[in-house]
């Protein structure tokens, strides 16, 4: 697919360094500002997919710039502007190490932990009697390191973020406290939509004058997963599988195709059939999540297109 864009190299004015991770790449403009180009890269159990999707990364881009608008007025967070359709400009942070999952169902990784008889998940105490999807009584908050690339991302419980000094205890109160105003907001608005936010998980950052705020993505479908909340209560009654918008579907697929990301397991071939279905379910959560219909940009030269416009913000 020559429609999408998977790697750049650009050289910005001011441009101190770049990092380049599982989806996005960010730039460092005279250590003052990033320039975080979302590419159409697609990551799944710590895997990077050998061909990009689509649109996937205006997608990203848009509904994390959407929500972190939807979020300022009660967490702070490092956007400044979007020049392009793919691209998020914003204060450079130190991020924290660690990610801040929350969870409303017991779905995915919790699911996969709970089947196999743990009870336990980063130190929180999961009820016993729940099947897959079942709703926690409140939500909880799984916290995971935040690995580089090609390393797995490992679940680690508040006691141990706090004993080995990855976050101070300060600091860690105030992470908790947006992570559950953030889910909170979040899922309002997804049921204004017909939708439950059942899981997701944010990151965040220190700017240079020690404020913390978010960073990277919010409520997108590569950090969140949704179920369609019509239906909801009937399907879990008859024991059936939940309606989801999330990238879950890529991971049953390549679980069906036998890959989970380890070692000697070989990535299935994503024929370009398949990929435009991947395409349509990031669109179809795009519509849903932001209740409008998505335009899509103008790919017949992704790398100019947002070359050009980032120069011109720079300027």
């Amino acid at each position: 697919m020559s429609s999408t864009i998977t790697t750049t190299n650009f050289n910005f004015p001011g441009q101190k360094s770049v990092y380049h991770g599982k989806v996005r790449e960010v730039y460092n403009i005279n250590d003052e500002l990033l320039v975080m180009i979302a590419t159409d890269r697609l990551s799944a159990f710590d895997v990077v997919m050998p061909k990009g999707i689509p649109y996937k990364g205006q997608i990203l881009n848009q509904i994390a710039t959407r929500f972190m608008e939807l979020t300022q007025d009660i967490v702070p967070n490092w956007l400044i502007a979007t020049p392009d359709p793919n691209v998020a400009v914003g204060h450079l942070c130190e991020p924290f190490k660690v990610e801040m999952v929350i969870r409303g169902y017991l779905s995915g990784h919790a699911a996969r932990e709970y089947t196999s008889g743990k009870r336990t998940l980063c130190g929180v105490t999961m009820p016993e009697g729940l099947k897959e999807n079942d709703k926690f009584p409140q939500p909880i908050i799984t916290p995971s390191t935040k690995a580089d690339n090609g390393e797995h991302d490992e679940d680690i419980s508040r006691e141990d973020i706090l004993a080995k000094g990855i976050v101070s205890e300060e600091d860690y109160l105030v992470l908790e406290n947006y992570t559950r105003a953030l889910f909170q907001r979040g899922t309002n608005i997804a049921a204004s939509r017909g939708l439950i936010l059942v899981d997701t998980k944010y990151e965040f950052g220190k700017t240079r004058d020690g404020k913390i705020v978010l960073i990277d993505e919010i409520h997108t479908p590569d950090s969140s997963r949704y179920f369609y909340a019509e239906g909801y209560e009937g399907r879990q009654e008859r024991g059936e599988e939940q309606k989801q918008l999330s990238k879950e579907f890529v991971r049953r697929w390549l679980i069906e195709n036998g890959f989970q990301g380890k070692e000697g397991q070989q990535i299935p071939d994503m024929t370009d059939d398949y990929i435009a279905t991947v395409s349509d379910r990031y669109i179809e959560l795009y519509e849903k999540i932001l209740g409008e219909p998505f335009v899509k940009a103008d790919i017949s030269n992704i790398q100019e297109r947002i070359e050009k416009n980032v120069l011109e913000y720079l300027k």
